[in-house]
């Protein structure tokens, strides 16, 4: 792989401004709130960070890209440290838009009006931290990241996903994933109770569910719906509302 270019030769009017921080700013016409924009001693053209004026909120982080003119954008809720938005774009003042809607407290739709680049990752905001909220922004987000996937096995994959999402005993589970195969918790992040089987899809169209992760010794199935079946077989009795996982 080539050796990228400096990131002053990059990005040669960040350069001129000292830091990536200081572009944004300028760009967003000194509106972008306070604390202003910074970025780290170690990066400066690199990176950035805007504070929002939510608490539920961390401060949206700016990347620039190494090989080609272009940032990418991530912006998280505190509690689990989730994305609520991502994006990518080669235009600085689109980033600057994003930014002063993150910084001023935007509802995320908003944000996304704002600066189309913007995608919504489907999880929602949960100021209160709720675990029953937590759980079902999960769910959406996930839902959502099936319904975008661009690989060749993403129906099988979204169809696992709805037929959970449609089985109260599983949808009341926080969900979450390894290497596309979907697990259960009877907590939140950051700290997942690991509770039932794991369910995957397969590459060949079949869905198979298993006592351990991507194991598959409770069978193999035609259907998403079978496989669930399955899987709420094996729940243990008497499980709670799911807590938060602190």
């Amino acid at each position: 792989m080539p050796t990228p270019p400096e990131l002053s030769v990059l990005y040669p009017d960040i350069a001129a401004r000292g830091s990536l921080a200081a572009a944004l700013l300028a760009e967003a016409g000194s509106c972008l709130g306070a604390p202003s924009p910074t970025s780290p001693d170690f990066a400066p053209l690199g990176h950035a960070a805007v504070a929002s004026t939510l608490p539920h909120r961390e401060p949206l982080a700016i990347s620039a890209w190494s090989y080609e003119r272009r940032w990418s954008i991530r912006g998280e809720e505190s509690f689990q440290g989730m994305a609520l938005i991502e994006g990518s774009t080669d235009d600085l003042a689109e980033v600057a838009r994003a930014a002063r809607a993150w910084c001023d407290g935007s509802p995320l739709d908003g944000i996304r009006e704002a600066a189309p680049f913007v995608r919504l990752t489907g999880r929602f905001e949960v100021p209160d931290d709720d675990p029953a909220r937590l759980t079902e922004s999960e769910w959406q987000g996930m839902r959502r990241e099936a319904a975008e996937l661009e690989y060749a096995w993403r129906e099988t994959y979204q169809s696992l996903i709805e037929a959970a999402y449609a089985e109260p005993a599983l949808c009341a589970l926080y969900p979450f994933t390894s290497h596309w195969a979907l697990r259960f918790s009877t907590t939140t992040r950051p700290r997942l109770t690991v509770v039932g089987p794991c369910l995957s899809a397969n590459s060949d169209g079949t869905y198979g569910v298993g006592r351990g992760f991507i194991s598959q010794d409770l069978g193999q199935f035609d259907t998403s719906r079978e496989a669930v079946e399955v899987a709420v077989r094996q729940l243990p009795s008497g499980l709670g509302p799911t807590a938060l996982g602190a």
